[in-house]
Protein backbone atom coordinates (compact mmCIF):
# COMPACT_ATOMS: atom_id res chain seq x y z
CA UNK A 1 0.00 0.00 0.00
CA UNK A 2 1.07 3.66 -0.91
CA UNK A 3 2.77 5.29 2.24
CA UNK A 4 0.95 7.94 3.72
CA UNK A 5 1.03 10.51 7.02
CA UNK A 6 -1.96 11.16 8.72
CA UNK A 7 -2.68 14.78 10.67
CA UNK A 8 -5.42 16.28 12.25
CA UNK A 9 -6.01 20.12 11.49
CA UNK A 10 -7.77 22.89 13.65
CA UNK A 11 -7.05 21.18 17.22
CA UNK A 12 -8.32 22.67 20.34
CA UNK A 13 -6.04 24.20 23.08
CA UNK A 14 -5.20 21.04 24.02
CA UNK A 15 -4.47 19.38 21.02
CA UNK A 16 -7.73 17.17 20.86
CA UNK A 17 -10.02 16.95 18.60
CA UNK A 18 -9.11 18.82 14.65
CA UNK A 19 -9.87 16.75 11.18
CA UNK A 20 -7.62 14.17 10.25
CA UNK A 21 -6.00 14.54 6.74
CA UNK A 22 -4.23 12.15 4.65
CA UNK A 23 -0.87 12.78 2.44
CA UNK A 24 0.59 10.99 0.29
CA UNK A 25 4.00 13.00 0.24
CA UNK A 26 4.97 11.53 -2.84
CA UNK A 27 2.41 12.16 -5.10
CA UNK A 28 4.71 11.03 -8.39
CA UNK A 29 4.74 7.33 -7.48
CA UNK A 30 0.61 7.74 -7.92
CA UNK A 31 0.02 10.06 -10.97
CA UNK A 32 -2.88 8.41 -12.34
CA UNK A 33 -6.06 10.68 -11.29
CA UNK A 34 -8.08 7.71 -10.91
CA UNK A 35 -5.76 5.81 -9.13
CA UNK A 36 -5.96 8.87 -6.78
CA UNK A 37 -9.65 9.12 -6.14
CA UNK A 38 -9.74 5.67 -5.43
CA UNK A 39 -7.10 6.12 -2.67
CA UNK A 40 -9.00 8.87 -1.11
CA UNK A 41 -11.75 6.79 -1.29
CA UNK A 42 -9.97 3.91 0.26
CA UNK A 43 -9.16 6.37 3.45
CA UNK A 44 -11.63 7.96 3.87
CA UNK A 45 -10.82 10.82 5.08
CA UNK A 46 -12.98 14.03 4.54
CA UNK A 47 -10.12 14.98 2.23
CA UNK A 48 -6.18 13.37 1.22
CA UNK A 49 -3.18 15.00 -0.32
CA UNK A 50 -1.04 14.42 -3.05
CA UNK A 51 2.34 16.37 -3.12
CA UNK A 52 3.58 16.20 -6.35
CA UNK A 53 6.58 19.08 -5.76
CA UNK A 54 7.63 19.53 -1.77
CA UNK A 55 9.86 22.15 -2.59
CA UNK A 56 7.76 24.33 -4.67
CA UNK A 57 4.48 22.89 -2.81
CA UNK A 58 2.33 21.58 -5.91
CA UNK A 59 -0.22 19.65 -4.21
CA UNK A 60 -3.37 18.03 -5.70
CA UNK A 61 -6.37 17.88 -3.01
CA UNK A 62 -9.14 15.17 -3.16
CA UNK A 63 -12.40 13.88 -1.25
CA UNK A 64 -13.69 10.13 -1.12
CA UNK A 65 -15.51 11.35 -4.20
CA UNK A 66 -14.41 14.52 -5.58
CA UNK A 67 -11.20 16.20 -6.92
CA UNK A 68 -10.59 19.97 -5.40
CA UNK A 69 -9.10 23.00 -6.32
CA UNK A 70 -8.80 24.33 -3.32
CA UNK A 71 -9.55 23.09 0.49
CA UNK A 72 -8.54 24.66 3.59
CA UNK A 73 -7.49 22.61 6.08
CA UNK A 74 -5.55 20.41 4.15
CA UNK A 75 -3.63 23.50 2.97
CA UNK A 76 -3.14 24.21 6.38
CA UNK A 77 -2.05 21.20 7.41
CA UNK A 78 0.32 20.51 4.64
CA UNK A 79 1.66 24.02 4.72
CA UNK A 80 2.85 22.65 8.45
CA UNK A 81 4.09 19.45 7.01
CA UNK A 82 6.00 20.87 3.97
CA UNK A 83 7.08 24.28 5.69
CA UNK A 84 7.09 25.99 2.80
CA UNK A 85 5.91 29.50 2.05
CA UNK A 86 3.25 28.97 -0.21
CA UNK A 87 1.61 26.28 -2.08
CA UNK A 88 0.07 25.92 -5.76
CA UNK A 89 -3.25 24.61 -5.94
CA UNK A 90 -5.52 24.46 -9.10
CA UNK A 91 -7.26 27.30 -7.62
CA UNK A 92 -4.18 29.09 -7.32
CA UNK A 93 -0.99 29.92 -4.76
CA UNK A 94 -1.72 29.98 -0.99
CA UNK A 95 0.34 31.44 0.94
CA UNK A 96 1.71 30.12 4.20
CA UNK A 97 2.51 31.42 7.67
CA UNK A 98 3.73 29.75 11.05
CA UNK A 99 3.61 31.65 14.28
CA UNK A 100 5.78 30.15 16.77
CA UNK A 101 5.10 26.72 16.30
CA UNK A 102 1.59 26.56 17.57
CA UNK A 103 -0.59 27.92 14.54
CA UNK A 104 -0.23 27.39 10.81
CA UNK A 105 -2.08 30.06 8.72
CA UNK A 106 -2.61 30.06 4.85
CA UNK A 107 -3.67 33.06 3.27
CA UNK A 108 -6.49 32.19 0.42
CA UNK A 109 -9.50 33.88 -1.19
CA UNK A 110 -13.29 32.92 -0.59
CA UNK A 111 -13.55 32.34 -4.84
CA UNK A 112 -11.03 29.47 -4.52
CA UNK A 113 -13.69 27.53 -1.65
CA UNK A 114 -16.65 25.44 -3.02
CA UNK A 115 -20.24 26.36 -2.91
CA UNK A 116 -21.55 26.51 0.81
CA UNK A 117 -24.55 27.38 2.71
CA UNK A 118 -23.64 29.54 5.14
CA UNK A 119 -27.17 29.33 7.99
CA UNK A 120 -27.63 31.08 10.73
CA UNK A 121 -29.09 29.83 14.10
CA UNK A 122 -29.99 32.32 16.78
CA UNK A 123 -28.05 30.40 19.26
CA UNK A 124 -25.19 27.83 20.01
CA UNK A 125 -27.12 25.41 21.21
CA UNK A 126 -29.49 25.34 18.74
CA UNK A 127 -26.33 24.59 15.94
CA UNK A 128 -25.43 21.75 19.15
CA UNK A 129 -28.56 20.03 18.88
CA UNK A 130 -29.20 20.15 14.60
CA UNK A 131 -29.48 16.50 13.27
CA UNK A 132 -27.52 15.84 10.21
CA UNK A 133 -29.71 16.68 7.41
CA UNK A 134 -30.27 15.12 4.56
CA UNK A 135 -27.93 14.30 1.87
CA UNK A 136 -27.83 17.00 -1.30
CA UNK A 137 -26.70 20.46 0.28
CA UNK A 138 -23.48 21.44 1.43
CA UNK A 139 -24.68 23.47 4.94
CA UNK A 140 -22.16 25.12 7.16
CA UNK A 141 -24.74 25.70 10.36
CA UNK A 142 -23.22 28.43 12.62
CA UNK A 143 -24.49 31.13 15.70
CA UNK A 144 -22.66 33.85 18.06
CA UNK A 145 -21.21 32.61 20.75
CA UNK A 146 -20.03 36.02 21.33
CA UNK A 147 -20.58 38.12 18.71
CA UNK A 148 -18.66 40.85 20.21
CA UNK A 149 -15.58 38.72 20.81
CA UNK A 150 -15.95 37.44 17.25
CA UNK A 151 -16.53 34.08 18.57
CA UNK A 152 -18.85 31.45 16.27
CA UNK A 153 -20.07 27.90 17.10
CA UNK A 154 -20.10 25.75 13.91
CA UNK A 155 -20.84 22.56 12.57
CA UNK A 156 -20.40 21.26 9.03
CA UNK A 157 -22.66 18.71 7.14
CA UNK A 158 -21.33 17.85 3.42
CA UNK A 159 -24.10 16.53 1.86
CA UNK A 160 -22.69 14.09 0.37
CA UNK A 161 -23.39 10.33 -0.22
CA UNK A 162 -19.51 8.88 1.14
CA UNK A 163 -19.87 8.41 4.72
CA UNK A 164 -19.28 11.75 5.60
CA UNK A 165 -22.01 12.86 7.23
CA UNK A 166 -20.27 15.50 9.02
CA UNK A 167 -16.83 17.41 8.74
CA UNK A 168 -15.20 18.18 12.11
CA UNK A 169 -13.08 21.10 10.84
CA UNK A 170 -13.47 22.90 8.03
CA UNK A 171 -11.52 25.81 6.75
CA UNK A 172 -13.01 26.90 3.45
CA UNK A 173 -16.29 27.39 4.91
CA UNK A 174 -14.67 29.67 7.86
CA UNK A 175 -12.31 31.52 4.90
CA UNK A 176 -16.45 31.99 3.36
CA UNK A 177 -17.96 32.89 6.62
CA UNK A 178 -14.74 35.47 7.45
CA UNK A 179 -15.59 36.69 3.93
CA UNK A 180 -19.37 37.71 4.48
CA UNK A 181 -19.56 39.06 7.83
CA UNK A 182 -16.07 41.30 6.97
CA UNK A 183 -14.30 40.11 9.91
CA UNK A 184 -11.33 38.33 12.07
CA UNK A 185 -13.22 34.96 13.51
CA UNK A 186 -12.89 32.39 16.66
CA UNK A 187 -14.71 29.56 15.86
CA UNK A 188 -15.27 26.36 17.62
CA UNK A 189 -16.49 23.88 14.92
CA UNK A 190 -17.88 20.02 15.69
CA UNK A 191 -16.54 18.40 18.48
CA UNK A 192 -14.05 20.85 19.71
CA UNK A 193 -12.05 22.00 16.49
CA UNK A 194 -10.74 25.46 16.45
CA UNK A 195 -10.33 27.60 13.95
CA UNK A 196 -8.99 31.06 13.31
CA UNK A 197 -9.59 33.40 10.58
CA UNK A 198 -8.34 37.04 9.82
CA UNK A 199 -9.71 39.08 6.57
CA UNK A 200 -6.41 40.56 4.60
CA UNK A 201 -6.49 43.50 2.24
CA UNK A 202 -7.29 42.80 -1.27
CA UNK A 203 -9.74 39.90 -0.72
CA UNK A 204 -7.66 38.12 0.81
CA UNK A 205 -8.22 35.91 4.21
CA UNK A 206 -5.67 34.39 6.37
CA UNK A 207 -7.20 31.04 8.11
CA UNK A 208 -5.37 28.94 10.77
CA UNK A 209 -5.24 26.24 13.40
CA UNK A 210 -2.85 23.79 15.37
CA UNK A 211 -1.83 20.59 13.35
CA UNK A 212 -0.41 17.60 14.84
CA UNK A 213 1.09 14.78 13.15
CA UNK A 214 -0.68 11.51 14.01
CA UNK A 215 1.19 8.79 11.50
CA UNK A 216 4.41 9.64 9.94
Amino acid sequence: MTDYDVLRVFCGPGGRYGNELGVVREGSLMPDIEERQAFAAKLGFSETVFVDDPERGIIDIYTPTLRLPFAGHPCVGVGWLLDVPELVTPAGVVGVRLDDGEFSWIEARAEWAPARTLRQYSSAAEVDALPVPPTGEWIYAWAWEDEAAGRVRARAFPGRDDGVVEDEATGAAALLLTDRLGRALNIVQGAGSQILTAPQPGGWVEVGGRVRLMRG
